[in-house]
């Protein structure tokens, strides 16, 4: 996933996004205990994925205010 492309996205896109995300990523951890996960690096991709797409929530909001405050 690219950053390209979240930061076209609103930020209720990028919040849901970022629940799917958590579903993947509980799925995988549950895959990975009852051992059936083949690839792990999909654990570490899924998890920078999510704090990729806070980040750019985080991003948006401090924009927001800070054209909120500039009005």
């Amino acid at each position: 996933m690219k950053s390209s492309e979240l930061r076209t996205k609103d930020i209720a896109a990028l919040e849901k996004e970022v629940s799917d995300l958590l579903k993947a990523h509980f799925g995988l951890r549950m895959q990975r205990a009852t051992q059936q996960l083949t690839n792990h690096t999909q654990l570490g991709n899924t998890r920078r994925d999510v704090a990729r797409v806070k980040t750019i929530i985080a991003e948006k909001k401090r924009e927001q205010a800070k054209q909120g405050a500039a009005k």
